[in-house]
């Protein structure tokens, strides 16, 4: 006969990786790309170039989740953008100021640039890490 198995012996365990929580996003409009970084080579504003990672996740209630799954340890950088327009940018005032959400691995701040990769760096041992990244507008 067929033995009955607690629904439990089947469960998979979850994928290690790095999760990350988006807050203060103004709408939900557009999309937000978070872009993971295993290098200060083009932190943050070459994300299409150099970032090991990237994610598009469009905007629900004004929330959103990135999860990178499979990644090995090592340090990282987190660069996130909300997209409004969906024009795969961040848009800028005549000035070069962000009209658009933006934020950093360890709340690193952006004062008359982007923060150094080693401002935003965190380390991760190859299991599960939760992360939470506010936007600024």
């Amino acid at each position: 006969m067929f033995m009955k198995l607690p629904a439990i012996a089947f469960a998979q365990a979850p994928c290690p990786g790095i999760h990350v929580k988006i807050l203060d996003i103004r709408n939900s409009t557009g999309a937000v790309a978070c872009a993971l970084f295993e290098a200060p080579e083009g932190f943050p504003a070459e994300f299409l170039r150099y970032a090991t990672n990237i994610m598009m996740i469009k905007v629900r209630d004004t929330q959103a989740r990135c999860d990178f799954l499979d990644i090995p340890s090592g340090t990282y950088a987190l660069a996130v953008i909300h997209d409004e327009n969906m024009d795969g940018k961040l848009d800028t005032n005549w000035l070069g100021l962000p009209r658009e959400g933006y934020g950093f691995s360890n709340d690193a701040k952006a004062s008359m640039s982007a923060p150094s990769f080693e401002a935003a760096s965190f380390p991760y041992d190859g299991q599960n890490l939760d992360l939470t990244i506010s936007l600024n507008y």
